[in-house]
């Protein structure tokens, strides 16, 4: 397995964000990972690519234990978070370049570089600085720096958002392609990316695993299709 998240429970306080949590996921699979805000989604990601410890249980990356002092775990994995942090004052291609230093890429650096800036679109946009780019672009910048070191596992939170629907196209194609060798998990809020890129479903309520399954499955079980909104799946699978 390339993801395996076993018994994990995280505590802030007294307060349990993640409840014994236990998946597993494939290489080549591309599953969404969806639940209400503050389900613990994004905790559970934080802990996967190894930012944060959980209180209890354990995560493996690829074999690896998934923990903060974990240097090679960050070489497998390519993480977008939700609030998506780049350095404005800098210009794409030398982000881009300084994030392939950070990763050691070393003679590939600028083969690295040019790839990823042609796999996300970026090459209209390479010498302007971050400061001056669209929401759009600087997500599109975000998944760029996510994938410059080819790593073996994605992780993107809410990867679309501030995308116009041609590039939400774009971006769900690139993932959709990613995914045929990679192991991808994403969270979103938008059902019909689960329909049109995700083989796979985990929905996480309150911290607790709630549905697990084939996409086909989960809509079949909640009774929905792709024109359903997200909080209609959450009630129906949590009968909230």
């Amino acid at each position: 397995m390339s993801v395996t998240v076993s018994n994990v429970t995280r505590l802030y306080g007294q307060q349990k964000a993640l409840d014994n949590v236990s998946f597993e996921i494939k290489k080549g699979e591309i599953t969404a990972f969806i639940g209400p805000n503050g389900a613990g989604k994004s905790t559970m990601m934080k802990i996967i690519t190894g930012f944060i410890p959980a209180t209890e249980g354990s995560v493996s990356v690829c074999g690896l234990l998934s923990t903060p002092g974990n240097i090679e775990i960050r070489r497998l994995i390519g993480y977008l978070p939700e609030n998506n942090p780049l350095y404005p004052e800098m210009y794409v291609r030398e982000y881009l370049g300084y994030v392939a230093d950070i990763y050691k890429i070393g003679k590939e650096k600028k083969k690295a570089v040019d790839t990823v800036i042609e796999k996300t679109g970026l090459g209209a946009e390479q010498r302007k600085k971050i400061s001056s780019l669209s929401k759009g672009y600087r997500q599109r910048v975000g998944l760029a720096q996510a994938l410059i070191h080819d790593p073996e596992v994605l992780i993107l939170d809410e990867a679309t958002t501030g995308l116009d629907p041609n590039q939400i196209v774009e971006i769900r194609n690139l993932i959709s392609g990613v995914g045929k060798e990679k192991t991808v998990m994403l969270s979103t809020h938008i059902m019909q990316e689960v329909e049109a890129i995700c083989n796979r479903v985990i929905v996480i309520n309150k911290g607790k695993i709630v549905a697990d399954g084939n996409r086909e499955s989960i809509s079949s079980i909640a009774g929905l299709n792709r024109e359903s909104s997200l909080e209609e799946v959450f009630r129906k699978l949590t009968g909230e």
